[in-house]
């Protein structure tokens, strides 16, 4: 019998609202452990951070043309210099802290591309199992306005949940949850959590492009109504992590970076929360730093919610509308094998040694020049 967040009654899960310390995969990393510890040592069984927390989410930092060529560069090698390989000794540091904490961990990352020659950096979501285990890696489809700047788009290759003993955990970067599709096809890998990472809580601003939405967190942040449909949509439980990040988070060698004219980081005031399968707040939007959010998670909240609203089964017309979804992971290079080429002598000699007539043979080696083209 398939089972409801792996047979359990309940497990207590975990939203980490810390800032990293910026452009710094280092301490990052280790401030990470301390979390995971933490949260872990305080009974979580899965354990989320916010979009790109290593070591940063560098769309902060809104370059344009006009940025001095030396501070761009500086920035972009520096991002490259600490971001993560998966799987590397960095993932090995963040999966034996999940073993010593017994807790499954989703964290936001800056991944190095893992291609030979590739300097390439995604913003990727990093999945690791209570074992110690890397269960995979998620990279954000569509970068997002000046992302465009800093990261590689993903492919539909990682687009999944993973099999755990506490269910099936999946998740999404940012503005992924909004599109439609991709959505859809979260939901119908049956997801028992969902984990959706933010770099902030925002509104659009006078001044600004983007501005912090911390007076009314429910009305102007699209973060909100979006999770709570989502819940309700799939029958899971959203983890929404968001990022903090504060004028001290920042080493001094980025202070040039922070003190300037392109660093927009207003809106990096946090807003995580925790929602149930019904879009009821578990944990309502949370805007102090250095917060761990708790909440237990029942399945029988996932059980009530699907008796009247079951995307995936009653309330599914598969005979209507169908969700295609393409997991090829695309590669730059390609290996072609050249296409079979029958000459019309060999048709007939192979027809007279076996007794299989020859427009049979043609129709035959008509098939298998369409597997290699």
């Amino acid at each position: 019998m398939r089972k409801v967040l792996g047979g359990r009654e309940k497990v207590k899960v975990a939203v980490a609202q810390t800032a990293p310390v910026f452009m710094d995969k280092e301490k990052t990393l280790e401030k990470a452990c301390r979390v995971i510890r933490e949260a872990g040592g305080n009974g979580a069984e899965l354990i989320a951070f916010p979009e790109a927390f290593i070591p940063g989410y560098p769309a902060y930092y809104t370059v344009g043309y006009e940025t001095p060529p030396h501070d761009w560069t500086d920035f972009m090698i520096a991002l490259q210099d600490n971001s993560i390989v998966i799987p590397g000794d960095d993932t090995e540091m963040l999966a034996e802290a999940a073993r010593a904490a017994d807790a499954h961990v989703v964290i936001g990352c800056n991944e190095l591309d893992d291609r030979k020659g590739s300097r390439t950096v995604y913003n990727s979501l990093l999945f690791i199992s209570r074992e110690g285990k890397v269960l995979g890696r998620h990279r954000k489809l569509m970068p997002t306005y000046t992302e465009r700047v800093y990261w590689g788009q993903g492919d539909g290759s990682d687009i999944t949940t993973y099999d755990t003993d506490i269910g099936r955990i999946g998740g999404l970067v940012c503005w992924e949850n909004h599109m439609v599709l991709v959505r859809a096809a979260m939901v119908h890998s049956g997801q028992d959590f969902h984990v959706a990472v933010w770099p902030g809580n925002w509104r659009r601003g006078d001044d600004k492009l983007l501005a912090a939405e911390t007076e009314d967190p429910g009305a102007g942040c699209t973060v909100q109504p979006l999770i709570r449909v989502h819940a309700f949509e799939s029958g899971a439980f959203v983890l929404s992590a968001c990022g903090y990040l504060d004028d001290d988070d920042f080493p001094e060698r980025w202070h040039y970076v922070r003190d300037g004219n392109h660093m927009n980081y207003d809106w990096a005031r946090g807003g995580s929360s925790i929602v149930n399968p019904a879009g009821r707040y578990l944990f309502p939007p949370h805007f102090e730093k250095d917060a761990i959010l708790y909440a237990d998670c029942y399945a029988n909240q996932i059980k009530a919610v699907k008796a009247v609203f079951d995307s995936l089964g009653h309330y599914s017309r598969w005979d209507v509308a169908k969700l295609l979804i393409d997991r090829e992971k695309r590669e730059p290079v390609a290996e072609k094998t050249a296409e079979p080429r029958i000459s019309s002598q060999e048709i007939k000699r192979i027809s007279d040694s076996y007794g299989v007539p020859e427009d049979k043979l043609e129709a035959i080696a008509e098939e298998l020049k369409k597997l290699f083209n």
